[in-house]
């Protein structure tokens, strides 16, 4: 297999995946619970109801605040498996986007390697390099640990058609 371009591929990835929660978050039809990470609230999109802001608040004692510029709600994070699956009961699916690191290993073992083969998930690119900027985790000579830049991965929930949730006699 001829070598695949390398440069950029994290920056595209990252790109793409970037577009595709803006594009989710901005259909109208499947409700969205973005936690965008850190101690802010979560944002919730969801079809217009007459009701949407007392159904959301579902009894809490914190009364959810609408984001006029996002137009979606703000609420708690605790509320956050509350809300998904309220959501998912009352529309039968719900897109979460929430963000993710990307989970690297090697180990010191390869780090200080002097010879050329390499059998890590680095593949060689730290292969001898001593120690390799950033902050790893070192559980042992054989193993070591450490994530990526944060992304934002969307996923969509659906409950199980009526089909195909109930075998057939």
């Amino acid at each position: 297999m001829p070598d695949a371009p390398t440069s950029g591929s994290v920056d595209d990835a990252t790109a793409a995946e970037t577009q595709r929660a803006r594009e989710i978050w901005k259909q109208k039809t499947v409700p969205v619970v973005f936690r965008p990470g850190g101690n802010r609230p979560l944002m919730v999109k969801f079809p217009f109801a007459p009701d949407n802001r007392e159904w959301i608040r579902d009894g809490h004692r914190t009364k959810p605040h609408w984001d006029e510029h996002y137009k979606c709600w703000e609420v708690p994070r605790s509320w956050f498996e509350g809300v998904a699956r309220r959501l998912l009961r009352r529309f039968g699916k719900v897109y979460i986007i929430q963000p993710f690191r990307l989970q690297e290993k090697c180990a010191p073992a390869c780090w200080n390697a002097t010879g050329i083969e390499c059998e890590c998930s680095c593949m060689g690119e730290r292969h001898g390099s001593g120690h390799p900027p950033g902050r790893w985790y070192v559980v042992s000579e054989t193993f070591a640990v450490t994530w990526g830049e944060r992304r934002y991965a969307c996923r969509l929930i659906a409950l199980p058609s009526l089909e195909t949730a109930i075998p057939r006699a």
